[in-house]
């Protein structure tokens, strides 16, 4: 397994997508300070699931976003993805490659996705822990992580270092094995605690245990009479449970029927005939037949006075010619036409008149042609009289058309009087049924009321009845009580059904009074509580206390066995601890004769004495010591032609040799998959850079290196250089050499 590519988005200084592809053993990544070269080991970090912000240099999330230049707007979101080639199958996953990619946003939200497919951040560091892999392991080592390990405490130093070997795991184990014993331990004194708590009631109760055995013969007698009373009890009450619900029903149905007859004999009683829909026709009908008559009377008038117009028209017309000093003067005619004109004008204003207003108009235009006759001095007779006969067949074809509307007329007025006869006829019906229904109403109101009353007792009888059911499922839950779950065989008790309906009421009393007296009797002996109770309570109790002196005894040896695990882990651990260490120290050695020239380093393990306990430990744990040793790693170097009596005494170029040895040798102890060195070589000299370089190229035989650092030695033992560079924009940009290319093309 190897890291195969490293893709950063909107990561700090990488505000645009960079892709470095690690297909070399050693990649190197090279650009002056402020750049970014360290933001790669940072977002190396990031997708790997860290969540301390302080350890990738930011106090909340937005700080790990790119926030802008003059020329280039922020982000919101950053994204880093790495990719492992996993065709050996180092990842328990089925993939030939594995993508891990992280994305947080401005507002705090983070996701982790796992092959393009949204996970969990805990599905990300089970996967990387299944090959030992983390954000915060020795796996990805700074400068300041170098200059941390020399600078810890020699009981911290054994933390890192115990954490670089993988035992961790121990520690853990024999924490969560201490939890367990200390609850055990807890559950062993709540056991103890129990039992001397139930110790007393036991006692007691095997006293109550006593009297329960006396009160077992008056249970017995009371149970033979519960048995025919509930018995005889339960006939009686089923019988009147039927009686009253049959006489209920056909209550029911008969005043449903009697309301329903009385709910239509009282709408046909309350119906009203003036403003029945007939009411209404009749009156349009009676409406209708007052204007037919009202129009063909005045059809009559129209008749008649066309009529008298057509007679004296005739009359004129067989009048002989007289003398001209017989005839009616000019002026004369003139002023009777006038009189005639001003009167049809009158007639034609009239609504009376409407019908005829073409006769109208043509009379008024005939008029006008016989004044301007007159006033033109003509005299001609035969004229006027031909005119006169066109007059009086005009005359006649109106006064026909009128009398054959007057005849339809009649034939509607006939029409509408049959109509209303058949009206009035309907209505005089209804207002027979209307009384009908009314006497009717009165005698259904009287059987309604009747009924009402019946129902009414009833259900004052059902309400008693009622009373009567609960006061015996009362007195079945109180011989329950009393007697057990035997008083629910009383069903099974011989009884005559029918002779014992017959009996009196008082008989059946008088065994409820009996069975009182008994009932006292034992609520004497036993108070309120059944002796059922006290028997149950009594054997669970002695049940309790075998099972709390079984759990106690389970206990003791559960404890027992957490004490020999975590005494077998505490030896693994220190086994391992111990041949960790042989094996550091072989290396340490070696990497510091490398880096020195000679001289020998090595780790010893070191005693501390913890604090004196407080009083209230000495009291929860007399039988250990009051002060404990507490192992730690103290590092011895000594240096070829110098002598130095600890860490103080090195120079900053030696303690920096010094550490880098030591975190080489703890990295080849376990060696990752992959190493990320982010620039630990920054303080060494030229000379010191090739021996570093020399370790770098040993370290490479085991694992996968990411070298950040800007020394030119250390860039040198590197198969592929990225160049890390920040123009005026203030984004990192990439450039990459290969050597094995260049070489190639130089040739």
């Amino acid at each position: 397994m190897r890291v195969k590519s490293l893709e950063i988005s909107g990561f700090k200084s990488f505000a645009r997508k960079s892709v470095f592809e690690f297909g070399a053993q050693v990649s190197s990544i090279v650009g002056p300070n402020g750049s970014g070269k360290s933001n790669v080991a940072e977002a190396l970090r990031f997708v790997l699931g860290e969540q301390s912000l302080k350890s990738m240099r930011g106090k909340r999330t937005e700080d790990l976003i790119f926030n802008g230049s003059k020329t280039v707007e922020r982000q919101n979101r950053a994204k880093v993805v790495i990719t492992f080639d996993n065709r050996d199958r180092t990842f328990p996953v089925d993939f030939d490659e594995v993508s891990i990619a992280r994305e947080i946003h401005r507002d705090a939200s983070s996701e982790y996705f796992l092959n393009g497919s949204s996970v969990r951040l805990k599905d990300v560091v089970e996967l990387l822990a299944s090959v030992h892999i983390g954000a915060s392991g020795h796996h990805i080592i700074s400068q300041g992580e170098a200059d941390r390990i020399l600078n810890a405490t020699p009981r911290d130093r054994r933390a890192m270092i115990e954490d670089a070997l993988g035992l961790k795991v121990y520690h853990w184990k024999i924490a969560e094995s201490e939890k367990k014993l200390i609850k055990t331990e807890q559950n062993m004194r709540e056991s103890e605690s129990l039992r001397r708590e139930i110790a007393p009631h036991i006692k007691f109760l095997k006293k109550q245990v006593e009297k329960v055995e006396q009160a077992r013969s008056l249970r017995d007698e009371l149970m033979e009479l519960y048995r025919e009373y509930l018995k005889r009890e339960e006939v009686y009450l089923s019988y009147t449970r039927t009686k009253l619900h049959t006489e209920k029903q056909e209550l029911d149905v008969s005043l449903r029927d009697t309301s329903e007859a009385l709910t239509k004999a009282e709408s046909l009683r309350g119906h009203n005939v003036g403003q029945s829909p007939e009411n209404t026709a009749l009156l349009d009908a009676r409406g209708e037949l007052g204007n037919a008559r009202r129009e063909r009377d005045e059809l009559g008038r129209k008749i008649g006075r066309l009529e008298g117009m057509i007679e004296m028209e005739t009359r004129r017309l067989d009048r002989p010619v007289e003398s001209a000093d017989k005839m009616i003067s000019a002026r004369e005619s003139e002023q009777l036409a006038q009189g005639l004109y001003e009167e049809l004008g009158y007639a034609e204003s009239s609504e009376d008149y409407l019908y005829i207003k073409g006769v109208v108009s043509r009379t008024r235009a005939r008029v006008g042609q016989f004044l301007e006759h007159l006033r033109g001095g003509t005299s001609d007779v035969d004229t006027r009289r031909e005119e006169s006969k066109k007059e009086i067949e005009g005359l006649k074809d109106e006064r026909d058309a009128l009398i054959r509307t007057r005849g339809e007329l009649e034939n509607t007025i006939t029409q509408l009087e049959v109509r209303v006869r058949e009206l009035e006829r309907v209505i005089e019906s209804k207002r027979a049924e209307t009384t009908d229904a009314e006497r009717a109403s009165f005698e259904l109101r009287a059987k309604n009321q009747e009924l009402t009353m019946k129902l009414a007792l009833n259900h004052d009888r059902t309400e008693h009845f009622t009373r009567e059911e609960v006061a015996f499922r009362e007195e079945i839950r109180e011989g329950g009580i009393l007697v057990g779950r035997m008083i629910q065989e009383y069903p099974s008790f011989s009884l005559d059904e029918g002779a014992a309906l017959l009996e009196d009421r008082m008989e059946q009393e008088g065994r409820r009074k009996k069975i009182e007296r008994i009932k006292i009797r034992l609520e004497d002996i036993m108070g309120s509580s059944s002796g059922e109770d006290v028997m149950r309570e009594y054997e669970d109790t002695v049940q309790r206390d075998e099972f709390l002196a079984k759990e106690l005894e389970d206990l003791k040896a559960s404890a027992e066995s957490l004490r020999v695990l975590m005494r077998e882990l505490e030896e693994t651990l220190n086994e391992q601890f111990k041949d960790g260490i042989t094996k550091i120290n072989k290396q340490f050695s070696e990497f510091f004769g490398l880096m020195f020239g000679g001289g020998t380093a090595s780790l010893q393990v070191s005693y501390e004495k913890k604090k004196k306990k407080s009083d209230t430990e000495i009291l929860e744990t007399p039988d250990e010591d009051e002060e404990e040793s507490e192992e730690g790693i103290e590092v011895a170097v000594h240096l070829p032609h110098k002598k130095i009596r600890g860490l103080q005494m090195l120079s900053g170029g030696e303690r920096a040799l010094t550490s880098i040895a030591l975190l080489f040798a703890v990295s080849q102890v376990n060696p990752p998959p992959f190493l990320v060195l982010d620039e630990t070589d920054a303080a060494l000299d030229e000379a010191n850079s090739r021996k570093y370089g020399d370790m770098i190229e040993n370290l490479a035989k085991y694992s996968q290196l990411i070298v950040i650092t800007h020394n030119r030695e250390t860039m040198s033992r590197a198969n592929i250089i990225y160049g890390v560079t920040m123009g005026a924009d203030a984004i990192s940009k990439l450039l990459s050499i290969k050597f094995e290319e260049a070489a190639q093309m130089a040739k």
